[in-house]
């Protein structure tokens, strides 16, 4: 009885890897040889496991990445040019810490989502925060905001994103409402911040498509000159399946 009512004040107090530690601490006889502060040191790690769990659902929910993506599982036999060790470099997130952008291009199918997807799941697994977005949802997003009053209020959603994905930038060239947007959340990441910018097009086809020369010139020289590019090439990877038809770990998502 006295065990349930303990049972019941750790789930009230929402203390549930130390609930279920201890409820495993009592069935398994494999305990009975531990002393009393081993046995508390693994209930609190069990309680600090779960909540640290628990707080990268919530990120991993809140950034909506594209596809789930893991830098584990990356190819680097497809013969497209992916530079292994600047990927090492970046799976310890310092981008992130020095609020850099990641540039990543190539023809389509060669694998640029999931390599944005990666490097996101990458920073969200070493605590911080992200969203994803395409491009041409951004930009729908960005001018509903304004159009219904919570422009403020969606900027700062972006502003406090850790990392910024922006995946298929440059599909199509953008208006003036999109290009001087577009620069407001730049303006708001630059140096405080990290992005991913994932598209088909060049680096230098990037300030055709932007368009005003003055904003391309503004936008640019905040992500362009101190990032981590990243250039694809080869035939897209969509075409690499096993013979079942099934898809690898990367499939070669845009």
């Amino acid at each position: 009885m006295l065990f349930s009512q303990t049972l019941e004040k750790l789930n009230a107090m929402k203390l549930f890897g130390l609930r279920d530690a201890l409820s495993e601490q009592t069935e398994l006889s494999s305990y009975e040889g531990l002393s009393f502060e081993e046995r508390v040191g693994m209930l609190v790690d069990r309680e600090w496991t779960d909540r640290e769990n628990r707080k990268l659902e919530r990120r991993m929910r809140a950034a909506k990445l594209r596809i789930p993506a893991s830098m584990e599982d990356i190819d680097y036999r497809s013969g497209r040019g992916l530079d292994q060790a600047l990927m090492r470099s970046l799976a310890d997130c310092r981008w992130v810490a020095s609020h850099s952008a990641v540039l990543i291009v190539g023809p389509t199918g060669t694998g640029k989502t999931y390599l944005a997807c990666a490097l996101a799941d990458q920073a969200l697994r070493k605590g911080y925060s992200a969203l994803y977005f395409r491009a041409p949802r951004l930009f729908s997003a960005l001018l509903m905001a304004q159009a219904d009053g919570s422009w403020p209020r969606f900027l700062a959603k972006l502003e406090r994103a850790d990392v910024l994905v922006v995946d298929d930038w440059g599909l199509a060239a953008l208006t003036d409402g999109e290009r001087r947007q577009f620069l407001e959340v730049i303006e708001d990441r630059h140096s405080s911040r990290a992005t991913i910018l994932a598209s088909q097009l060049p680096v230098s086809a990037w300030h055709e498509v932007i368009g005003e020369p003055t904003v391309a010139d503004a936008i640019l020289d905040r992500l362009v000159h101190s990032a981590h590019r990243i250039v694809l090439k080869g035939a897209s990877m969509r075409k690499r399946q096993d013979p079942k038809g099934q898809k690898g770990p990367e499939s070669g998502d845009d």
